[in-house]
């Protein structure tokens, strides 16, 4: 413990400050207004993870699970000792997240246990330890669900374990703890902005005492500052991590919830900035509801904070994504870009065509940043791909930010090989080292850990554009790590199945790998065909395509996914190997809806003239089959650089799609340009 913390928790003993007539109040007289005053309004934000009932019936027990690791801590024990290796384990244990989960299983049951466990643990926390222990964050969460649980206990309840004599200490600490962490606030980023809500939330919930109001003025002034400093200007959050994102959007809808429920006014540039955010959670969100884990964090749904926006806002844009189709107005656009951040999502459409909401093709394209904290992954121009129901191609998740054990799974998960773009030379596409740790931080100072040490890849978006039945994006990357330039091409055409095509150039030779993680559901499910110049993989949902001409290898290598923290499954990763100094790397990809699916693919890919570049030209001329159900379609598409890559004058770059019929005869035709600067995409 910190001496600053010491020092607070030295003010617990006394008693808790509040206003006018409440200060006079005896401990018993307190408790009993407490116990009847239901004017201030606020709600309970359970986190499904660590409210179960399983987990909560076993912490009554003195058997705590966090992360998917378990120790019996018995039911008295030394708050102050990791029995971890991972510090995130001790930072779950002292969040507090299971008070909330105690209330929530007392409600529904009324066994005594759950109240009499949540005093134990309360009163055990508040005379071992102090408001800063590890870090402001943590405090801010614990506030948090000491407010949840405390309306249950003591406002609803009224249980017996909470005497006089016990509630007031639990105010005093509540007290010390909110001024901690208004003196103590996290710089700037999602913790900080967990730790506002938590001084908003005391605020509103407890008038009666003598700060509240200037807790409220002070949280939402900093709000407005927090959102301004960390929403860029497309909407997303600094850090690029989707799932930190709809965390910090989570606590922005809950001040926002409170301050309406209480009638407390919020400036125009909160509600602004918390719409901007919203509207990139709308675009993110895949048909099946859940959203990718790019960077750190997991994959999972937050529609439920569009249904809340919706509400606020009367957005129907909005209501329509959280319904999944169901209520509301779809949004207007197949391929949403988020400039600043890099993201750029494409979509076959919202469910209003010939397809329902689910079965829609989605693919989010990471063409940006590393964010700012530490939470970026090495991952540009990756992306997810979800068809059908199904998320067919996946970002593998962080699984963990320990880096003990015989493995690094830290380094493994956050590496560039983990993701579904390419590698060069087996490095990573920024300088990514073991470095000490620094005093401040979460972890024992002289702890060796890895730190992003160099800049990273210089990525731009060129072109997002959708049309009926087709939508395209190309983005570059070029890392300070070797001299290649990556480009990307994406395109869903015709309605009916995407072509990523890498080009890989550079003046000397190097050793290209294009990586594509698939589901766990695939593990043990993947099977090889040879179909003339081309390599079909087949797998549940998906058909997968390879030209196999000049590559030095294809193969199914062992990948890890993680959708949540502390678990990760077995999940099969192409890996196509290409040594060259400029290559051109096309992949076909066609989700299906059965299992299985009889479609016989061919996929033949050539360069064709339009200016050397390296040893290899600047436009690539692909010819496709598919054949299924006893129908043949013949498509030909030609992707190009950009001009301002290098391309022949003249060129603008992009893609032309043309389909043919039985006589050759050109049927259909699709074509589109690369845009020369990114400002054309604003």
């Amino acid at each position: 413990m910190n001496a600053a913390a010491i020092d607070l928790q030295a003010g617990v003993a006394g008693r808790v400050r509040l206003r006018g007539e409440f200060a006079a109040l005896s401990p018993e007289a307190l408790l009993a207004h407490f116990r009847t005053n239901c004017a201030p309004r606020w709600f309970a934000v359970p986190d499904p993870v660590e409210t179960g009932r399983a987990k909560i019936d076993a912490i009554v027990d003195g058997v705590f699970t966090f992360n998917g690791e378990t120790h019996r801590l018995g039911l008295r024990f030394d708050w102050l000792v990791n029995p971890s290796v991972d510090v995130e384990w001790h930072i779950l244990l002292h969040k507090f997240y299971y008070a909330t989960g105690l209330a929530m299983a007392h409600a529904e049951t009324g066994d005594a246990r759950y109240a009499e466990r949540w005093c134990e643990l309360t009163s055990t926390w508040i005379d071992a330890v102090g408001p800063g222990f590890i870090a402001a964050d943590v405090t801010g969460r614990r506030v948090q669900n000491w407010i949840y649980a405390y309306r249950h206990f003591v406002g609803e309840t009224r249980a017996a374990c909470v005497t006089p004599a016990f509630h007031e200490r639990l105010l005093a600490s509540l007290e010390v703890q909110v001024e901690y962490l208004r003196a103590h606030l996290t710089p700037k980023r999602n913790h900080r902005t967990l730790e506002l809500y938590a001084i908003f939330l005391a605020g509103v919930a407890f008038p009666e005492f003598e700060r509240a109001g200037a807790w409220r003025e002070f949280a939402l002034a900093e709000l407005v500052r927090n959102a301004s400093a960390d929403l860029l200007p497309d909407g997303v959050h600094c850090e690029l991590s989707t799932d930190y994102h709809h965390l910090v959007v989570k606590n922005w809808l809950c001040v926002r919830r409170l301050a309406a429920m209480n009638g407390v006014p919020v400036p125009r540039e909160f509600d602004a900035a918390l719409g901007r955010a919203l509207d990139f959670s709308m675009h993110v969100h895949k048909p099946d509801g859940v959203v990718p884990a790019l960077s750190d964090g997991d994959a999972r749904s937050f529609v439920d904070l569009l249904q809340q926006g919706a509400q606020l806002y009367g957005r129907e844009d909005w209501r329509y994504v959280a319904s999944a189709g169901g209520e509301g107005v779809a949004p207007a656009t197949q391929a949403a870009v988020f400039e600043h951040a890099g993201y750029c999502v494409l979509r076959s459409g919202w469910g209003s065509g010939t397809r329902a909401y689910a079965d829609e093709h989605y693919l989010v394209f990471d063409c940006g940043p590393l964010g700012e904290g530490n939470h970026g992954h090495l991952d540009c121009l990756s992306f997810e791909l979800a068809a059908h129901g199904r998320s067919l191609v996946v970002d593998p998740g962080r699984y963990t930010y320990s880096e003990a054990g015989d493995v690094n799974w830290r380094v493994h998960f956050r590496g560039t090989k983990a993701h579904n773009t390419v590698s060069v030379d087996g490095l990573d596409q920024t300088l990514y080292a073991p470095k000490a740790v620094a005093p401040g931080t979460r972890h024992a100072v002289g702890t060796v850990r890895h730190r992003v040490l160099g800049a990273a890849p210089v990525a731009t978006l060129h072109a997002a554009e959708a049309s009926p039945g087709f939508v395209y994006a190309c983005g570059t990357a070029r890392s300070s790590q070797y001299p290649a330039l990556h480009t990307r091409h994406v395109a869903f055409v015709f309605d009916e199945y995407w072509l990523v095509v890498d080009r890989l150039e550079s003046p000397s030779l190097h050793r290209y790998e294009q990586r594509i993680q698939f589901a766990a559901e695939s593990h043990g499910a993947c099977e090889w065909a040879s179909v003339g110049a081309s390599r079909v993989l087949q797998m549940p949902g998906l058909v997968v395509a390879v030209d196999a001409d000049g590559a030095d290898s294809l193969e199914v290598e062992d990948g890890w996914v993680s959708p949540e923290y502390g678990t990760k499954f077995a999940a099969p990763r192409l890996c196509v190997t290409r040594t060259a100094r400029t290559a051109w790397l096309p992949t076909l990809l066609l989700p299906t809806r059965s299992a299985r699916s009889p479609a016989v693919v061919t996929l033949r890919a050539r360069p064709i003239d339009g200016g050397a570049v390296g040893d290899a030209l600047d436009a690539l001329e692909i010819d496709v089959q598919i054949v299924r159900d006893g129908a043949a379609t013949r498509d030909r598409l030609t992707f190009s650089q950009p001009r301002t890559l290098g391309g022949p004058s003249g060129a603008p770059g992009g893609l032309i799609a043309e389909r043919f019929d039985d006589n050759g005869i050109r049927v259909l035709l699709n074509a589109t340009s690369v845009a020369s600067r990114r400002s054309d995409l604003a």
